[in-house]
């Protein structure tokens, strides 16, 4: 008897026959079916009808680029739940900062210049600012090899055969919550908090207006809920609709457009120009992730765990955590492991400067930031500029002290790439079978979900008339040195003057219509470094 209860009582592992919706998708639906919602209301009225609103006077904008110091930087991922890897024993490992470009935004301390503050440096002033953002934290991408993966276990566990154990032993009665393309919610607080920010920073340059501001953003789904939720955080719920003109631009083929160029330039869409970037990851991939094929595969029965998955399913920790709130497949995978992701991830051969597209995508946003700089209308259309648009007062301002646009993670890559920020590839191609060390090039501190690349026009010393200009990404100071006339500067600074002048240079360099049209063989190996076609 006694050892029948010692033999009870002994721990043993034994595989979990999976659920027959295991993989299975749910989806939910809100506002319910049959809820209705007028616009007028008589048992709802809104504030204006109420009244008895207090006294509502308003305040001095601020002004805390120029005068926070210290500068308040972002870090916090509220109210997401932090994921731990596999040997989390080190708790100052932060897996997210290896998500890729599927990384939470976060502040850069430094490109180089570990001196440099976003804050405006002392005795300057600031003039003008142009933001250029990523949209917030989606879902995947529709039909994407993310979802495929579901359908797989849902397939897999519908047989005989599988079973799950051990650290996968969730997938027993996993099921898939995603939906595609659109912002989660922590994707559209992320934009709203970034708008309350910017007027924190950028807001007196308010008074600078003599009409409403006009913001650009394209036309999908989660470009126009980004544009519209930082336009909530930057001008307040209540007002933003009235307090200025959102410009939509179609996100299409065929249609110009700076904020998505890929759409006007074919050769991006030849698998071996535009799809580079995953034809050299996939070989890192079978390098990085092969320890944990060999470490989790004999944990599930009936389903072969390929590269491939392995890979999907950290994409899937992070578009959960990201959605969701949390993960269990973020625990699968080791801290080297993230590592290795997030260098599968990095840009250098599909949107950045080992891309001989990259800089031509990027070509139309230069020239319109030149246009906007200069105060002069575009008149060469040589790039995905839309001409009807950019020849528009109107709908192309060129005389606002605050100019926002809302992009992609891959165009920011490609504008800084046609910028020639030359510290970022500065330690050259990236190799496919390591990870180089002290590496220049990391998208998770260049594309991040809402990353921002702004452009402070400054004057120094503080006047009505702009003398410099500099780059922040992602808080971080950008050195300018890759500009023809822009010189080392500790706070990275270069001369308005000097600036547009290498820049035009630097315009002239790149050939939109060869690069992006020409019928030309990838060179092999790929040295690019400067998003051009070699000459």
């Amino acid at each position: 008897m006694l050892a029948t209860v010692l033999l009870l009582a002994l721990p043993f592992c034994t595989a979990e026959s999976a659920s027959s919706y295991a993989g299975s998708t749910v989806v939910d639906s809100y506002p319910p079916p049959g809820a209705t919602n007028t616009v007028v209301d008589t048992y709802f009225p809104d504030a204006s009808q109420v009244g008895y609103a207090g006294p509502t006077f308003t305040g001095a904008e601020p002004a805390a680029i120029a005068t926070a110091v210290p500068f308040s930087k972002v870090e916090s991922v509220f109210p997401l739940s932090r994921p731990n890897s596999a040997d989390g024993a080190d708790t100052t490992f932060n897996v997210m900062r290896h998500w890729g470009n599927l990384a939470p935004l976060y502040s850069v301390d430094s490109f180089g210049l570990p001196g440099a503050s976003p804050v405006v440096p002392e005795g300057c002033g600031i003039n003008a600012v142009h933001l250029v953002m990523r949209h917030g934290a989606r879902y995947p991408s529709f039909n994407s090899s993310v979802t495929r993966i579901a359908t797989d276990i849902h397939a897999a566990a519908s047989t005989e055969g599988f079973s799950v154990t051990g650290d996968l032993e969730f997938l027993a009665t996993w099921t898939y919550k995603l939906g595609a393309e659109t912002l989660t919610p922590f994707g559209r607080n992320s934009l709203f908090s970034n708008g309350v920010a910017f007027r924190y920073r950028y807001g007196e340059l308010l008074n600078a207006f003599t009409d409403f501001p006009v913001f650009r953003t394209t036309s999908e789904d989660r470009m126009v809920d980004s544009a519209l939720n930082f336009a909530a955080g930057f001008f307040g719920v209540r007002t933003y609709q009235t307090d200025y003109r959102q410009e939509i631009i179609i996100e299409e083929n065929n249609f110009n457009n700076t904020l998505a160029p890929y759409d006007a330039c074919p050769n991006f869409k030849k698998v071996d120009i535009g799809y580079l970037g995953g034809t050299q990851a996939t070989k890192w991939s079978n390098i990085y992730l092969e320890d944990a094929q060999k470490r989790l595969q004999p944990m599930i029965q009936g389903f072969n765990l390929t590269i491939s998955r392995l890979f999907y399913m950290q994409q899937l920790c992070i578009y959960e955590t990201v959605a969701l709130g949390y993960s269990k497949f973020c625990d699968l995978f080791t801290e080297e492991e993230w590592e290795g992701y997030e260098y599968y991830s990095d840009f250098w051969y599909g949107y950045g400067p080992g891309n001989p597209t990259a800089a031509a995508q990027g070509l139309g946003y230069v020239q319109e930031l030149v246009s906007r700089l200069t105060h002069t209308p575009i008149n060469v259309w040589n790039s995905s500029t839309n001409s009807t648009l950019d020849s528009s007062n109107i709908t192309f301002p060129l005389n606002q002290p605050i100019y926002v646009d809302a992009s992609h993670d891959t165009v920011i890559s490609t504008i800084i790439t046609a910028l020639n920020f030359t510290s970022l590839a500065a330690t050259g191609p990236l190799p496919t079978d390591h990870i180089p060390p002290n590496r220049s090039y990391i998208v998770s501190q260049i594309a991040p979900f809402a990353g921002q690349l702004v452009a402070q026009v400054l004057s120094c010393p503080a006047s009505e008339e702009p003398t410099h200009i500099r780059f922040l990404l992602n808080d971080g100071v950008v050195p300018l040195t890759g500009i023809h006339g822009c010189t080392e500067d500790s706070n990275g600074l270069c001369a308005l003057p000097s600036f547009i002048s290498g820049i035009q240079e630097r315009i002239g360099e790149i050939n939109f219509a060869h690069d992006c049209f020409a019928n030309y063989t990838m060179p092999n190996p790929d040295n690019i470094v400067d998003g051009r076609y070699p000459s």
